[in-house]
This record gives structure tokens, C-alpha cells and sequence, in this order.
């Protein structure tokens, strides 16, 4: 998530496939906690959601693909989870078309971004108000 005193525009990148199922920068966040933690806990903790939320994520993203992203080690503790090679690639796939659709979009944000008001709140107070009638 972006720093709230950035000022830099970012592009949000989520893949709406057909049948409903959805990929975005939350999930992929998640497994690449998982791959640096070794623990769906210990992940869930880092990008800050519950480990129910997190499970369940995993467990979709396990289920929307032929390949499993994860794989875990029951009685393992503390790294009882690795990201499996295709969940490596789905990383890097996703990654890789955030980078492309930045670099496709680049000259039309920077345009939107010159284009915006200085300060959005005293446009918006300085607006008339739209008359009844």
C-alpha cells in the first residue's frame, strides 16, 4: 500500500477472470509474505489481516489454479508453509504486468497528474451549489 505522504500516482492492477474468480495486489502480497516468512501466520501478521482471512485467500488462490501456490508441512512450526515454484511464477507473472501496465500508462498519468486541482478541498468548497428546481 502506498504511503499516504507519497504523492506519486499509483496504477492498481487486478485480473477479473470470466467465471468470477479474481486476482489482485492483495493475494499476491499475501504468498509473497508467505515465501519470506514461511508461515501463513506469521504473513497474515505482516500485511495485516487475520490468519482465517489469509487461509481462506491461500486456499482460493490454491483452488483457481491446476498447480498448488502453496504447500504446507503440518507439525512444522514456525515455517510450515513453502510458496511451490508455480506460485513463484504466478508472482512474477503478476509482477511483470504491474511493471508493463505503469509503463503503457506512464505519459497519461503524468497528464492526469498535471491536470489535477492544486488543492481538491478549497475547489470543492469554493463550488457553487447546485440550485432546486
Amino acid at each position: 500500500m502506498p504511503d499516504a505522504t507519497d504523492t506519486t500516482p499509483s496504477l492498481f492492477l487486478r485480473l477479473d477472470f470470466g467465471d468470477g474468480r479474481r486476482l489482485g495486489p492483495g493475494k499476491i502480497a499475501l504468498l509473497e509474505a508467505i515465501g519470506v516468512h514461511g508461515s501463513i501466520l506469521s504473513a497474515a501478521k505482516a500485511v495485516g489481516m487475520s490468519y482465517r482471512r489469509a487461509w481462506l485467500l491461500m486456499d482460493e488462490l490454491d483452488r483457481m489454479f491446476e498447480e498448488t501456490v502453496i504447500v504446507t508441512h503440518p507439525g512444522r512450526r514456525g515455517s510450515g508453509t513453502d510458496v511451490t515454484p508455480f506460485g513463484h511464477r504466478l508472482i512474477a507473472l503478476y509482477r511483470a504486468m504491474e511493471r508493463q501496465s505503469a509503463r503503457a500508462t506512464e505519459a497519461s498519468v503524468r497528464e492526469l497528474s498535471r491536470s489535477l486541482a492544486k488543492d481538491d478541498r478549497s475547489r470543492q468548497d469554493a463550488e457553487p451549489e447546485p440550485k432546486a428546481g
